[in-house]
Formats: C-alpha cells, sequence, structure tokens
C-alpha cells in the first residue's frame, strides 16, 4: 500500500493526514515551521490560527452549522477539538487559540500512523499519492512546484488580521457585556459610541496611514475580509450597517440604542485577551494605536497583537480539479484548504476532510468517493471544480451554494427561515447515509496498490 504524503499542517492538512491515518492509511505529515517560518506564524505548532479565533456561527439552520455538524458526524479531528477549546462567542464558535493549536499537535504526534516531519517540501514526487493543504502562505519553493503542475494558474488576493488588546486595558466603564438581540448572553464586550465621537473615529480612520503593498500588483481584496478601512471609504455609514452596527444592543448607561458599536470577542479560555471583531486592517502599528484608542472604552488600550496585511495564493482549482479534490491530470495529486480557493477555517477542514478520505482511498486501491451535492461539503467540492474558470474567488459556505429545495418543498415551506432549516434537515440526511456507505467500504479488504 501507498503512504500518503500531506504538504502543510494547517487547518486542512491536519484534518487530512487525521482523515486518512484513521481510514487505514500511513501518513507523511510536511510542516516547514520552525525551519521556516511564514509572514503571519509565530509558533511551530500545527493548526495555529493567525486570523480571528472564530470558526463562525454555529446556530441551527444555518449554512456555516450544516458544515460544521456534517464534519463532526463525519469524525473530524478539527471541530472535535475545537468544542473541547471553545470559549463564549455568543452564537459563533470560537475558540482558545493557543490551546486549540496545542491539543492539536498532541493528537497529531500521537496517532501511530502518522509522522510529522519538520521541513519544507518543494517537489511532489511523481508516484506519490500528495495532498497539497499547505495554506495561502507557501514559501516561494512550493508555489514554484504548484505552478509546475497547476500550469501557472495560480491567483493571490489580500487578507488581513483584527488586532488584539489585553481584557484587563479595556474601561469596562463604558464597555458593556452583551451579544446582539441576546444571543449569548453577556458573550461580547461593547463599546459604544454617539454620532460624535463616530464622526471623529472615522475621519480619523480613513485619514490613517496604511502600509503600502507590494509594487506592480493590482490590489484584490477578498470581499469577506475587507480591511475596515477600505469598507469605510465605500461610505461614511457603512460600518454603522456592518462591522459596527448597534443593532440588538442598549446601552446601559442610557438605555437606549448606541449610534454605533464595537465588539470584542474573548480570545481565549483565560478571558484575558479579547480581538476587535471585524477590525481586520492594514494600517502602520503607530497609526492603529492612534485611530483605535478613539474608541470609547479603549482610550488605554494595550495591545498584544495590531492588525496585519499577507497575501494569500490559491489555484485556479476549477481549470485542474475533480470533485474528489484530485488533479485531473495527475489524479494521485489532491488539493485541500484555502490553496484551493476556500475561504475560512471549516471550509479548509471539509476540503482535507474529504481529501484525506478520498487519498487514503486511492492508497488502498478503492474506489474514491464524491460527496453527495445536497451537503454543505458537497456544495463545496463541486464549487471548486465546477465554478466559472475566468472569475474564480475564494467561497465561503453559504445557502447559495447548496442544492435549492424542489418547487413542492418550496411552496410548502415558504419562509427563508423555514426553508434554510429544511435544507439542512435534507442534507444531514444524506450526509448520514452517505456517511454509512463509505465507512463499509473502507473497511474492506484491501486491494494491491497500483
Amino acid at each position: 500500500m501507498k503512504e500518503v504524503v500531506v504538504i502543510g499542517g494547517g487547518f486542512a492538512g491536519v484534518e487530512a493526514a487525521w482523515q486518512a491515518a484513521q481510514a487505514g492509511a500511513r501518513v507523511r505529515l510536511y510542516e516547514m515551521r520552525p525551519v521556516r517560518q511564514t509572514p503571519a506564524h509565530r509558533t511551530d505548532r500545527l493548526a495555529e490560527i493567525v486570523c480571528s479565533n472564530s470558526l463562525k456561527s454555529d446556530e441551527p439552520g444555518t449554512a456555516p452549522y450544516l458544515l460544521k455538524e456534517e464534519l463532526r458526524r463525519g469524525g473530524s479531528l478539527v471541530l472535535d477539538v475545537a468544542m473541547q477549546t471553545r470559549v463564549p462567542a455568543g452564537a459563533a464558535l470560537a475558540v482558545d487559540r493557543q490551546r486549540f493549536a496545542e491539543l492539536i499537535t498532541e493528537r497529531i504526534n500521537s496517532h501511530p500512523e502518522i509522522t510529522i516531519v519538520r521541513e519544507e517540501a518543494t517537489r511532489v514526487a511523481d508516484d506519490a499519492v500528495t495532498i497539497i493543504a499547505a495554506g495561502p502562505l507557501c514559501s516561494d519553493a512550493l508555489a514554484g512546484e504548484i505552478a509546475r503542475l497547476t500550469g501557472g494558474t495560480g491567483l493571490y488576493f489580500y487578507d488581513a488580521i483584527s488586532p488584539i488588546v489585553a481584557a484587563d486595558s479595556v474601561n469596562t466603564e463604558i464597555a458593556f457585556r452583551a451579544a446582539r438581540y441576546g444571543k449569548g448572553g453577556d458573550d461580547y464586550l461593547n463599546c459604544p459610541m454617539d454620532e460624535e465621537e463616530y464622526a471623529r473615529f472615522y475621519d480619523a480612520l480613513v485619514a490613517a496611514q496604511s502600509v503600502p503593498l507590494q509594487r506592480f500588483e493590482e490590489t484584490r481584496w477578498f470581499e469577506a475580509c475587507l480591511p475596515i478601512e477600505e469598507l469605510a471609504r465605500r461610505g461614511r455609514d457603512t460600518l454603522r450597517f456592518g462591522p459596527m452596527k448597534p443593532v440588538g444592543l442598549r446601552d446601559p448607561r442610557t438605555g437606549e440604542q448606541p449610534y454605533a458599536a464595537v465588539q470584542l470577542r474573548q480570545e481565549n479560555l483565560m478571558a484575558d485577551a479579547y480581538n476587535l471583531v471585524g477590525f481586520q486592517n492594514h494600517l502602520r502599528y503607530g497609526e492603529q494605536a492612534r485611530v483605535l484608542r478613539l474608541i470609547p472604552g479603549l482610550e488605554q488600550a494595550e495591545f498584544l497583537q495590531f492588525g496585519q496585511i499577507h497575501r494569500n495564493t490559491y489555484i485556479n482549482a476549477p481549470r485542474v480539479l475533480a470533485p474528489t479534490l484530485q488533479m485531473r491530470e495527475r489524479p494521485e495529486v489532491f488539493f485541500a484548504g484555502q490553496i484551493s480557493g476556500v475561504e475560512g477555517y471549516v471550509e479548509s477542514v471539509a476540503t482535507g476532510w474529504l481529501a484525506g478520505r478520498n487519498a487514503a482511498r486511492l492508497a488502498r486501491g478503492l474506489a474514491l468517493v464524491e460527496a453527495p451535492p445536497p451537503t454543505a461539503t458537497g456544495a463545496l467540492a463541486r464549487y471548486v471544480s465546477g465554478a466559472d474558470a475566468k472569475n474564480y474567488q475564494p467561497v465561503n459556505i453559504t445557502f447559495a451554494l447548496l442544492e435549492p429545495l424542489a418547487e413542492d418543498e418550496r411552496r410548502r415551506f415558504r419562509r427563508k427561515r423555514e426553508r434554510h432549516a429544511r435544507q439542512v434537515e435534507l442534507a444531514l440526511r444524506e450526509w448520514d447515509a452517505w456517511l454509512q456507505t463509505i465507512q463499509g467500504g473502507e473497511h474492506a479488504p484491501r486491494a494491491a496498490a497500483r
């Protein structure tokens, strides 16, 4: 039986390695850190979180919930650890990033069928079953190898990281605990603004100096993760209807809804750090400190991490990938994670889950599988393999990606919330039946490796 090689120890890579090993394959997992670092990572731990510590909504009836639930039912390592290390975040699933990475690393290290290789992978062997899950910050050498494999279909966009402040530096005489509409009780800290405070903050933000991007490159932002200063430039009230929307909040000092509000989400289980939700940016550090301290309650904020900007690379997957996540021209090579053009932690986990299962099946001489079309995992695989290659952009899971309900079901469930709940119900029913089928096949006698 062939060995499965996984390149990259991020969300997709650790999930792919775990699933392949659980499905009966021997796995070599390559992670170049700490031999070589990236511009965003700080440690040598696997699945280190460099952006937000939120894995987004886990509210039943939503598309992000559906994807998480599929993975939980499929035995996902990452979702299991996320549930063990979660911190209060309202309806969202957020984790203690340090403990999360520590526990993932421990679990991978202790698996008897996984060997971690701490060196940079720069080539993909012609006869190896390989999963490339190097993430958007892969090394230049590996990026060159990916370009060779894919015929130079690499694309990129710029992504940004939110600032983190020390909890004891937030003025809680101003900042108050609450979640919008009471979802999650008092899981967030909220810094309220009146109209004058908002105007002062807005003017300072749009006038602040940014860090220059790479020369000779077109700036391509990912719409779901725009830097806050770029979002602000789209209109004076854009922030009030986006990350600073005050709806569903009441300032206990006035009993009224504030004009705008900045939400802070708990970073870790010790609750000694909070990140500014939706405040990813690429301002100079000194400018960040000056502008963000104009937020009421953050006048004396101690910044544990400033916002940052980095370039994310991804392939034009529809040109090269099949729904199994293997290359059409090189079927022994799989792609998973953000490098394949999905955006988001859980989306990366889902592609790692499917690639890991299929790589193990290929190594064992078993038929490969495609996730059912009505499911969230199936929808992501369908997108990366079948989207319009001319306008391919990274994507999060949404109901727009899922197969719509049949016409009779749409007439039966007229409200959007009801239709979505029905889509989730049907998808999970199909997912459970499919899991039983493929898990039975994975325990069949192994065929001789080809």
